[in-house]
Parts: C-alpha cells; structure tokens; sequence
C-alpha cells in the first residue's frame, strides 16, 4: 500500500517546481502570479507540516498544518481573480477559513474527531476549487486558445468534486479513520486526488500566465503602443481579410486615409514629446469614435487608415466629417497644460467588385492629397 507521506513528499517536490516557474514569469508583472507564488509557497510548509503527524504535536502537524494549507488554496483563488481583473479579496472567505480553524481546533481538543475534522476542510476545499473552476470558465478571453482555460476549469472542478466525495464520506460515517495519514485504500485515494490537486492548478495557472504574455506579444506586435490603431502589418491583413469577406458576400465597404495636418510644424514648435502627446490624443478619439466593427491602422508616421465595412462612401464622408469637426473643436493638451489646436485631412472612396486593397488605398490617398490640396481641415471622396 502505497504511504501517504509519500503522495505529500511528491507533492512538496512538485510545489518546489511550481514556485520556480512562476518565480521566472514574476519579472512580466502578471496579475495573480505573486499570490500563485505565495500559495505554493504556505502550500509545502503546509504540506510538510502534514508529513510530520506521527512525530509532531497537534497544534503544529494538524491545526497550523491546516490553517496554512487552507490558505493556500485561497490564495491560488485570489490570485485566479486578481488575474481576470476581478476583486481580490471577498470578506467572507476569510470567515469561513476561520470558521473551518476554529472547528479544527474544538475536533482535535475539545471532542477528538479525526472524520469531522476531514469533513470540515473538505468542504472549505471543495468551496475554494469550485470558485477557481467558476473563474476560469467565466474569464476566457475571447480570440485566446481556450486549452489553458478549460484545463484550470476541468482541474479545479476535479478538486472540488473530489473534496465534496470526501467531506460526504467522512462526513456521513460511511468511512472512519484514526488518524489523517492511515495507509487505507479509502484514505490513499482520496488524499491523492485532494492533495495533488494545488500542484495540477499551478500547472495550469503557469499556462494561463503564459497565454497572457503571448497576449502581450501579440498586442505589442499588432497594434501601436502611442496610438492604440492596428501597425500598418496587423492593418492592411485585417483588411485584406475583411475585403474577402465582404467580396464574398456582396457587401459593401470603404475605406479612409487621414493625415494630421501641419504635423511637422507641431514637432518643430513644441518638440517631438508634444507630437507624440498629440498622435496619442488623435488615436483615442479615433478609436472612441468609430464602430466596432471598423478598423483603424496606423500606416506611418501621422497618416492613418480606417476601413468602414458594410458602408458606402457616403456614409463614410458623413462619419468622417463628424469626427473631423470633433478633433478640431477638441484640441490637445500639451504638458498637461496649453491646449493645442489641430486639424486632420481625409480621403475616402468604396471598394469596387474586383479590385485590391491597394487600388483602393490609391484612390482614398489620392483623395486625400486633394483635400490638402484644398486647403486641409477637410473629407474629400476620390
């Protein structure tokens, strides 16, 4: 029969492992990942505090052993929330941990009773992997592999259902036990699935951490740190894209090409900080007063692209001119003080059945250059 010391020793070894591979992603500033890093760490003190019930007294080896444990396992829930962006800390929670170290206490002193006490931190268990389960399932980012995710959710939930079995089993005398590391079937199966569970979270909180960071690269790549607008590269494939889709289904769709007027004279007036202050302040109008569904890219320096899929050209000049009249009613505050002033131009035309991305791009440039040429400050269709 297989020792239990032994499930918790590997267990210990496992935690270990865990903590070094979080402690690399520590450095990326990760949201959750110093609460998974303290969860495992109070997790093998726990742990091996446990081992140490046959030579160690109660106080150390079962009421401080599942006091820190049962932490634990909290905090790989706050941090599972404080990933998703949720609040960290629920009040009650706490009480409940509390509850469950005050029955701890009165099982082991007052009225000796190794399956209530078993039954009771179970249940607290069963709670706190359920509630990670239910964050999980909840927290997919859309457009991200599910596979981390569903692990997390299938692993928690696992937990959960297994520390539910337990605290009913115990809890209902249907198995009794002498002591919490008895070398029984019952016993071994149970401490297994239980224990083994915080290190199969942290497998899967890794996996979460780096989908996150492969988040970020791919944001960094595809879209414009400054500006918010899609780079050039993420712009012009997206739109490839979309012109497939709309081609494909008799749609129609136009397409945008804006340049901030005098925007060399911003730099060479009040420096390239406040150019970039006003490229920033564009790009968060732009981007707050588009569809969600229209693209907006930056293509280079001040110019920039939006395409209005499922528009006409005219509808596309009407939302333009809106968006025209609001950016220069705006203005940019520089250094946090002076307001500035500026303007954008805009060239526009539809697609036509047939034709490219960049056919229609040379046209909607070419507008553009006309209304420069008309004297800026305003939408002209090609």
């Amino acid at each position: 029969m297989l020792d239990p010391v032994s499930i918790l020793i590997v267990t210990v070894l496992s935690g270990i492992i865990s903590m070094a591979v979080l402690g690399s992603l520590r450095p990326a500033r990760i949201p959750g990942v110093t609460c998974w890093l303290r969860a495992n760490a109070l997790a093998i003190a726990g742990l091996i505090l446990f081992a140490l019930q046959r030579t160690a007294p109660p106080y150390l080896s079962v009421v401080l052993a599942n006091g820190i444990f049962s932490l634990a396992v909290l905090l790989m829930l706050q941090g599972c929330r404080q990933f998703f962006g949720k609040p960290r800390q629920q009040r009650f929670e706490y009480l409940l941990w509390g509850a469950m170290l005050f029955g701890i206490v009165f099982w082991t002193y007052q009225a000796r009773d190794v399956d209530a006490r078993i039954a009771l931190a179970s249940a607290f268990h069963a709670y706190v992997y359920a509630s990670v389960g239910w964050a999980a399932w909840r927290g997919h980012t859309p457009g991200r592999p599910k596979y981390s995710y569903y692990f997390v959710t299938a692993t928690a939930w696992l937990g959960a259902f297994g520390h539910l079995t337990r605290g009913v089993v115990y809890g209902c005398g249907f198995v009794s036990q002498p002591a919490l590391l008895q070398p029984t079937p019952v016993n071994v199966a149970f401490l297994g699935l239980g224990i083994l569970a915080l290190p199969s979270l942290s497998i899967g909180m890794v996996m979460l951490a780096h989908d996150r960071m492969a988040e970020r690269l791919e944001r960094w790549a595809n879209v414009d740190e400054l500006t918010g607008a899609l780079t050039r590269r993420a712009f012009l494939a997206q739109a490839e894209a979309r012109l497939a889709h709309t081609a494909a289904n008799a749609q129609r769709l136009s397409i945008a090409i804006l340049d901030i007027d005098h925007f060399k004279s911003i730099n060479d007036a009040y420096g390239h900080a406040c150019g970039d202050q006003v490229l920033a302040h564009f790009g968060r109008l732009v981007g707050s007063n588009i569809r969600s569904t229209d693209l907006f890219g930056r293509l280079g320096g001040e110019e920039f692209a939006v395409l209005y899929p499922a528009a006409g050209r005219a509808d596309a000049v009407t939302q333009l001119d809106r968006l025209r009249a609001r950016v220069a009613a705006s203005g940019c505050r520089i250094s946090g003080e002076r307001l500035l002033a500026y303007t954008f131009s805009a060239g526009v035309d539809e697609w036509r059945r047939g034709e490219s991305l960049a056919h229609l791009m040379a046209r909607a440039d070419a507008a553009l250059y006309a209304a420069k040429a008309r004297g800026r400050n305003c939408v002209m269709a090609a």
